[in-house]
């Protein structure tokens, strides 16, 4: 008896850490590759963020994929259009996030989607942005969508290709110990 309790005890312990959800960074670049030419779908839904969780405006960090921001600024080849990073828990049940930028006009905004994430052995993304073009009554007129779906691992910088719209998007562990830097010398 004694050791089926220490048992129930142990594997109480070890699934509580198996489904504990850690605290990433998460960030984003969306842009649109300019020698491509747009593919203008329907217009974005009206509840284009339905089941997901908007970022507290206290979750924003300040990004760190800057360079390669500039680096796309600087080619007439692509025009960034949004890029954020924010803190965020995740964990092995998938975690859908809306993100929006501009002006809301009847519950839309020039840039709005959802990232659906999930971590496990590899990181789930499932991406699904939507670029809007209003009218002058505030009206969605067209919109481009970028929906694309992808796995990557922690720290990596992954890059979603949907043709007109692309989007770069890396997820850092700040629970995981950092790795190890290799050694100089690999002793005999």
């Amino acid at each position: 008896m004694r050791l089926f309790r220490s048992l129930t005890l142990l594997m109480t312990l070890f699934a509580s850490t198996a489904f504990a959800d850690d605290k990433y960074q998460v960030e984003m670049i969306l842009f649109r590759q300019n020698a491509v030419p747009a593919i203008v779908s329907r217009a974005a839904p009206e509840d284009w963020a339905a089941g997901a969780q908007h970022i507290a405006p206290d979750s924003l960090r300040t990004p760190s994929l800057n360079g390669t921001v500039e680096k796309l600024t600087n080619s007439a080849d692509y025009t960034v259009l949004l890029h954020k990073a924010w803190q965020q828990n995740l964990g092995e049940e998938a975690s859908k996030i809306a993100i929006s930028d501009g002006n809301e006009q009847f519950g839309q905004f020039p840039i709005e989607g959802t990232l659906d994430l999930k971590v496990g052995r590899l990181t789930d993304i499932d991406a699904d942005f939507w670029v809007n073009q209003f009218d002058a009554n505030g009206m969605v007129t067209a919109s481009e969508r970028l929906k694309q779906e992808s796995h990557t691992r922690s720290g990596q910088l992954n890059y979603l290709d949907n043709g007109h719209l692309g989007l770069m998007i890396k997820i850092t562990s700040l629970t995981a110990p950092a790795p190890r830097p290799a050694p100089e010398e690999i002793p005999d």
